[in-house]
This record gives structure tokens, C-alpha cells and sequence, in this order.
């Protein structure tokens, strides 16, 4: 989901400014001088100076709102792999902005209570998804929350871990490893088969009386 010429022009601009002179110092006619642009054409693109550095993330979250609405019970936990991808993705096309976002969010207090209040969105929106996904179950407010956590935190951790490298490597490896983490914690919470499809297989020794293999299998029904 790439911005247009003119967005990234602005956002370069910006964070080129945010280094030079420091974010309080830099103002948003200093933003479109440095761009090219009137102010008038940087508001038709960005809400203030804080969002010009930012992802466009009211239509990233609605990309990942469409991906999560297009999959069903079977298929929740591919939806919610690729949506991380998709945010993920956001970041590394935009590269170079990413990595002079980074140090500048390190830098100025009102961009981490900005970021903080992005992330707060995703995790959200992924809660909301789960929630939905797991209605009816036992507990499935809680098991949505820590879900939609685990994915946040997944994706939070390689994407630092790409930003702290310079983007030296490629971070959809470490994060498909990091996926693995927790769909093996989360993929028994997929709709489960019928009850009437599970199958129950037992050994018992040759001499085992028929009421003894009965009373296990009952057991073992009564456990599950």
C-alpha cells in the first residue's frame, strides 16, 4: 500500500526537518517548503506533523480489517498471519522513513504516546476479531485478549528487531518464526471438528476382559 509521490515527499521531508532542527522547532509550512508544496496541499494529505511521519493508518487498518472479514472459523489463524504481514509489509516498503521514524520516536515524547495509541488500535481490532471468532466459548473474552496480544507482540518484536538492524536483513522470516509461536499456542482454539468425526483409538492387552476396555474408553470420553 505504497503513498502517493506527493505523501512521500512530504513524510521525507519531515523527518529529514525532525532530525535537522528537531521536532518542536520544525513547523508545517517548514514541511511543505522543504517538499516542494503549498500548505494548503500538505493538509489535503496530512491531519498535522505528526501524522505526515506516520503510517497511513486509518487505511492500513481498514486493509487489515478486510483481510481478517474474508476468512471463516477454518481459516482465523491463516487471517490473522496475513494481516500481520500486511502491517509489517506497510513499514518495509517505506523503508527509509521507518528508520528515521524510529530514532525520532526514541527522541520526542508526544510521537511515543502516538505510537502507543496506534498500536492500542491493531491490538484492538485483532481482539475484536478473535472475540467474534470464539463467541459462545468458555472464557473467550479472555483468550481473545491474549491473543490479540501475542499477535501485536509478535509482530512488535521483529519489527524492532528490523528498525534496530538499519533494515539490514529481511524481517518476514523472524516473523513467520514468531507466527509459529503462537499459532502452536492458538490453533486448538480453531472451530473444532464434530464431535461425531473424532476418533478414539486404544490398545489394550490380548487378555483384557470386554468390561475392563468398555470402562476405560468411558473414562477417557468422560476426561476429554
Amino acid at each position: 500500500m505504497p503513498r502517493s509521490p506527493v505523501s512521500r515527499r512530504l513524510a521525507e521531508a519531515a523527518v529529514a526537518l525532525f532530525g535537522e532542527r528537531g521536532y518542536d522547532e520544525t513547523t508545517v509550512d517548514d514541511i511543505a517548503a522543504r517538499a516542494g508544496v503549498s500548505r494548503s496541499t500538505f493538509f489535503r494529505h496530512y491531519r498535522s506533523k505528526e501524522d505526515v511521519i506516520f503510517p497511513d493508518h486509518d487505511a492500513l487498518l481498514a486493509k487489515v480489517d478486510a483481510r481478517l472479514r474474508a476468512s471463516t472459523a477454518d481459516t482465523a489463524i491463516v487471517a490473522v498471519c496475513d494481516a500481520v504481514r500486511i502491517v509489517l509489509a506497510h513499514y518495509v516498503e517505506d523503508a527509509e522513513v521507518s528508520l528515521r521514524r524510529y530514532r525520532l520516536v526514541g527522541q520526542v515524547p508526544a510521537l511515543r504516546d502516538r505510537e502507543i495509541v496506534s498500536v492500542a488500535r491493531y491490538q484492538r481490532l485483532f481482539r475484536e476479531f478473535a472475540g467474534d471468532w470464539l463467541a459462545g466459548s468458555p472464557d473467550a473474552p479472555l483468550r481473545a485478549e491474549l491473543m490479540a496480544s501475542s499477535v501485536v507482540a509478535a509482530h512488535n518484536q521483529v519489527l524492532r528487531g528490523w528498525l534496530r538492524a538499519n533494515g539490514r536483513h529481511d524481517p518476514f522470516a523472524p516473523l513467520d518464526r514468531a507466527l509459529e509461536y503462537v499459532i502452536t499456542t492458538f490453533r486448538h482454539l480453531e472451530k473444532p471438528r464434530d464431535a461425531a468425526e473424532q476418533v478414539v483409538v486404544a490398545t489394550f492387552a490380548r487378555s483384557a476382559s470386554p468390561d475392563a476396555v468398555m470402562d476405560a474408553i468411558r473414562t477417557h470420553l468422560e476426561e476429554r
